[in-house]
Parts: C-alpha cells; structure tokens; sequence
C-alpha cells in the first residue's frame, strides 16, 4: 500500500512541473479574473495538481461549460453532490484501488502509523489555504471539544479503543500513530460519507468561543437565534450535509442556494479545484449543477420527458420500459443497465432487539427466520419484478468477489413451504385463528409487520407476493410504509418489528475489507440497532449482544483485526459469512438486479457499463462526474 500510494504521487508531482504555465480554466471564470477579483488559474492550482490521465481511462478531454440536470426527492438530499462530488483525502478508483486524491502522497507504516502529506498551494474554495492547520482545528477545536463533541471523536479515530497520537510537523503534514494497527482508516477516508478530518478553520473560528471576539459572538448568536455559540457552530459547520452555501469546500462544485427549502439547488463550480487534465484544463468541465427536488413518483416521468442529464436515484428496473419508450419518443438520452454493489437488492430485517417481549423470543428463535425465509418464492419476485435479470437468494457477498460460496447464497433460500410450516410446528407455534394465521405463545395472531421507506415500488411489490407464501405457513405479512427518517427511529428505538432495506454496500468486499458491517457493531444494521448503539456508545446506551452468534461475530471480528494474513483473513471473512448464512440475521431476496441510470447523449465520459453503489463507490462519484462533459455545452441549460 504504501509504496503504491507514493508511486502514484511521484507521478502526479512529475505531471504537474511538465504541466505548469501551462494550466487552462473554464471561459466562465475569464470575467471575474480579467477584472481582479479572482486570481488566474496558476495561482489557484495546488503547485503539484491532481493529473487525471484520461486516455488511461478510455476517456476523451472535454470542453468547458453547461449545466447537469440531476434530480433528488428531499432537500436533505442536497448532501448528495458531496457524495457524487467524491472528492476525499483518498478515494477509489474504478478498481477500487485507494489512491491520493485530496492529498498529494500518504505513507503507511505497520498499517497504524498514517503521514497526510498536503498539497503545497492548495485552497478551500474561497480561496483561504489548505493546510495542516485544518485539521489540528478539527482535532484539537471540535472533536476533542467538549461543547462541540461532548462524546469526543468519532469512532474511526479509535482502533482497539485507543485515540491516535496526532502531530503536525509543517503547514503540509499531519501525522496519526495509533498503538495498534488500524486497517479501517483509509477505507472511512475514502466512503461515500468520510469522516471529514479537516475543517476550514479560517472560516469557522469566527463561530468558535475559543478564538471569537465574544461580543461578536453574542451578536451573531442573537442574529442566528441560537443559543449558544456551540450551537451557531454546528450549524454553519456540516461537510457533509452541503446546505450552508457560506461553508468553504473542497468539492468540485459549490452550493449556490441560500433559500434553505428551495425547490431547484444551483451548484458552480469551485475555481480552486484541485484536479486537472493532462492537457492542464482544470476540472470539472461542467460549470454549473442545477438539483431539482421532486416527488418520488415524479422522477421517472421528468426522465421520460428529457428533463434530466444523469439520474439513477428513484428509479428502478421495473421503470426501464418507460424509459424506453421516452428513447423511441425522441427524447434526447440513454437508459443504460450499470451493475448493482449491493449485497442484496431486497432484504428483510427482523428486528432481533424488538421491545415486545413475545415477539422478540420469537423473532431470536432462528427457526423462525429459516422458516421466514423458505416460506418465499423467489423465483417468482424475480420474473414478476426483474425479468428473471437477478440473481434470487439469500444475502451475502457478491459472485464478483472472492469470498463468495455459492452455498451461502442458497442456504434456508429454495421456497420450501412445508419445511417451513414444519419448523414453526416444532417451535411450538401450532395453534391457529379461524383465517388459518399462527397464534403467538401468548394468543395474539402471528402479524409480522414490515415497515419500509414507502421510497421503492419494487419493495411493496416484493412483500405483495411474500404476502401470498407466507399466508400458507400462518404467517400475515402486515406492511407499514413510513418516511425513511421515521423509519430508522423507530427501529433504532426498537418499535419496530421489522424493516426492509437494501443490503449490505459493499457487495464485493475482498480479505482485506473491515468486516465491521457484518458484527454488530453499528446500529444501522437494522437487525440489531441496540447492539450496534451498545457498542458505538461504549456501552452508554443500547444492549450488550447476548446471543451466541453475535458473541461469535465479535470475536472473529477481533481476530481479524489481530493478523495481517490475506490467508487467514479469508477465512475469517467466510466464517463470518457462514454465521450470516446459518441464522438468517437479514433475510436476502435477491441480488444483483440491474439499475437503470438515464444518461444525456450530449453527456461523454459516462461509463456504459458502471457500478451503482453507496459504499465503497459513492454512486456516481467513484466514476467521476468532474471528467463528465457536454458534446455541446451551449444546447444544455447554461
């Protein structure tokens, strides 16, 4: 790792001095600098810019200018374009390799000791510099702050539970040594939802009680009707989020809107970005993004209508024919098949830490789960809903990665109604109503209620036929749809009995991919969020895990950690995925199904045959929207 990562930026650094003098911008920004008020391009660029080979990649240089037209269906979706963005200290490449991006080299030593080697000459995007001193703010001003971060640094910062000795040598290093190796820290850097280890400081200090004028404080507080200035600063501060236009960024475009509810998001381009072709034109090539908030059921229609340049959020395998039509009616795009990271299109999470008592000791009995899973049919969701196109089964990896095990996939997975009805008969669960339902120990009917996001009509579909096979072995399927935030509280809170989501991310994870996801280590497994808060809390809230598999995953999880053998962490991953395999903790659909991304034909360097995942991938980030360009910019919405 180490010696790709400097090799990398030995040739970006040689790249750079062949290119420099020789840089290009966008026309758009010729005003502003022919009149002072912005700096030339030289001056912009980090002394040793990113160097994008794109011939490298089978892609063409571009040409400046227009608008990409994408669509989101909640404005908290703004946050979006930092993901498609996908600008991280180190990021993915399209094979998903870790690379320099943001930084100009990194250095690894023991796989616990990370230098962040800066970019000398980079700029935030209004143009305050770079530097170490970003990230000694967030270190030392906000995640060791007690008013900002009263439970202390993020979980990534700790390895084994052990902080990190964090020092800053020069304006352009930044160095963490933990004690104990720490394969998980680049890997956060790189997510579609990093971390963000660095702040601009010059910005935020103003909002900051330690170096604000106070009166000046007070005064902005009252201005912002907040009531203390911890508050004011997180408010103005959320990288991720993307909904203070004021807030410097690093991104390839910048948020314009300042309406905090709007409709239409405008977003421009950063002219301090820090990538360039190998021609020396900075990127992006396309100026401005225009997102649009719209309803769910809208989207497929403003495709259908042309009214989009790249969209694949809200739209699913059953819209293809739709889309289709649109092409054969002349509106100017292409409806193109990428493959799909997640380990499961559909799954179904029972909620192992549900507050019922009854249904809980159910719910934890893995014959219930085995039976659930065999009282579905799916071969028969996947020709109702994907033209027999994905892959039916139970959720583990993908057959793209090589800790895949075909029986895994089939394990508890072939429609099997009567070894389902007589796994419910041997737990007990023999009594019935007159509608021929299961009664529960304690005489309720056996309504298993799923709740979802209400968000995909593919997931009603699916739990519509489960509906029917689950009636013949006396279970009522009962759905609930529910706006996704109140969703997740309420599994997070344990009301919820059941859920339903996509699968794991990271579909193809390799031997050497953290396998915290499948531990129980995080609350967003929806299969059990206490355990997960119990362990992100350090105990302080949730439940301790107490059933015999979890205890398990935990401890491979942890032997993991303890060797750097690809062999043995091999075997570890398997062991882990068996476990899954055997008890059924998230039920699997199927996997693989196509997505359905609606490119512009005015629009190059999309790939044709991409992968849409949230992580690792960050959906169209890992594919890079800033090397995207319009054949004629002039014809879209400039």
């Amino acid at each position: 790792m180490t010696r790709l990562l400097s090799a990398v930026a030995a040739c970006i650094v040689f790249c750079a001095q062949a290119l420099a003098g020789t840089f290009q911008q966008s026309p758009i920004l010729d005003v502003a600098v022919d009149a002072g008020t912005l700096a030339p391009v030289d001056i912009r660029l980090p002394q040793d810019p990113l160097v994008v080979d794109l011939a490298a990649k089978g892609r063409e240089p571009g040409t400046y200018g227009g608008t990409l037209r994408t669509m989101v269906t909640r404005s908290k979706d703004v946050r979006q374009m930092v993901v498609y963005g996908y600008a991280r200290l180190v990021g993915y490449d399209e094979n998903y390799e870790i690379k320099p991006d943001i930084l100009r080299d990194l250095t690894v030593e023991e796989n616990r000791i990370f230098t962040l080697h800066i970019r000398d000459g980079h700029k935030w995007s209004d143009g305050s510099p770079f530097t170490s001193a970003d990230f000694q703010y967030w270190w030392d001003s906000i995640a060791n702050h007690t008013d900002l971060a009263p439970a202390g640094p993020p979980d990534i910062m700790r390895a084994e539970g052990h902080l990190p000795i964090v020092s800053f040598p020069d304006t352009l290093t930044v160095r963490f040594e933990w004690p104990v190796a720490h394969p998980s820290f680049l890997p956060a850097l790189a997510a579609a939802r990093p971390p963000f280890i660095y702040r601009p400081s010059a910005f935020l200090k103003q909002f900051h009680g330690d170096f604000a004028d106070p009166d000046d404080l007070k005064a902005l507080t009252r201005k912002h009707r907040v009531r203390s200035w911890a508050a004011l600063h997180n408010k103005s501060d959320n990288m991720y989020k993307n909904d203070n236009p004021d807030l410097p960024t690093l991104q390839p475009w910048v948020n314009t809107t300042r309406e905090r509810k709007a409709v239409r998001y405008h977003f421009e381009r950063n002219p301090y970005f820090h990538r360039v072709d190998s021609a020396g034109n900075q990127l992006p090539y396309i100026d401005k993004v225009e997102m649009t908030i719209v309803g769910g059921g809208l989207v497929v229609a403003k495709a259908n209508a042309g009214e989009v340049d790249l969209q694949a959020r809200a739209i699913d395998f059953r819209d293809v024919s739709i889309l289709k039509k649109g092409e054969v009616d002349g509106a100017d795009y292409t409806t193109r098949l990428w493959a799909n990271g997640a380990a499961s299109q559909i799954a179904i999470y029972p909620n192992l830490n549900f507050n019922d008592p009854v249904w809980r000791a159910v719910i934890r009995d893995v014959r219930f789960r085995r039976a659930l899973s065999m009282g579905i049919d799916r071969r028969m969701i996947n020709r109702a809903l994907y033209f027999g196109m994905a892959a039916p089964g139970g959720m583990t990896v993908l057959r793209q990665s090589a800790l895949f095990e075909p029986e895994f996939r089939s394990m508890w997975a072939n429609y099997d109604p009567a070894a389902a009805n007589a796994m419910l008969d041997e737990m007990g669960l023999t009594e019935r109503d007159n509608r021929n339902i299961r009664l529960l120990p304690d005489g309720r009917p056996m309504e298993f209620v799923i709740e979802t996001a209400g968000e995909r009509q593919e997931v009603e579909n699916a739990l519509a036929i489960i509906t029917d096979t689950w009636r013949e072995i006396g279970v009522k399927l009962v759905m609930r749809p529910l706006d996704r935030d109140i969703l997740r509280n309420r599994v997070f809170a344990g009301v919820s009995m059941a859920s339903t989501w996509f699968g794991w991310n990271n579909g193809v994870p390799s031997a050497d991919t953290p396998p915290d996801y499948i531990a129980p280590m995080q609350q967003e497994f929806l299969s059990w969020p206490k355990w997960g808060q119990y362990y992100q809390t350090g105990g302080m809230a949730g439940e301790a895990p107490d059933m015999g598999p979890s205890t398990d995953l935990m401890d491979l999880l942890e032997a993991w950690y303890k060797t750097d053998s690809t062999e043995k962490r091999t075997q570890i991953w398997k062991d882990m995925l068996a476990i899954h395999a055997e008890n059924q903790f998230a039920i699997g659909l199927l996997s693989e199904a196509p997505q359905p991304v609606v490119v512009s034909n005015q629009l190059r360097n999309v790939p044709k045959d991409g992968t849409w995942a949230w992580d690792p991938g960050a959906h169209f980030g890992i594919h890079r929207v800033d090397e995207f360009w319009f054949v004629d910019p002039s014809d879209s919405n400039s």
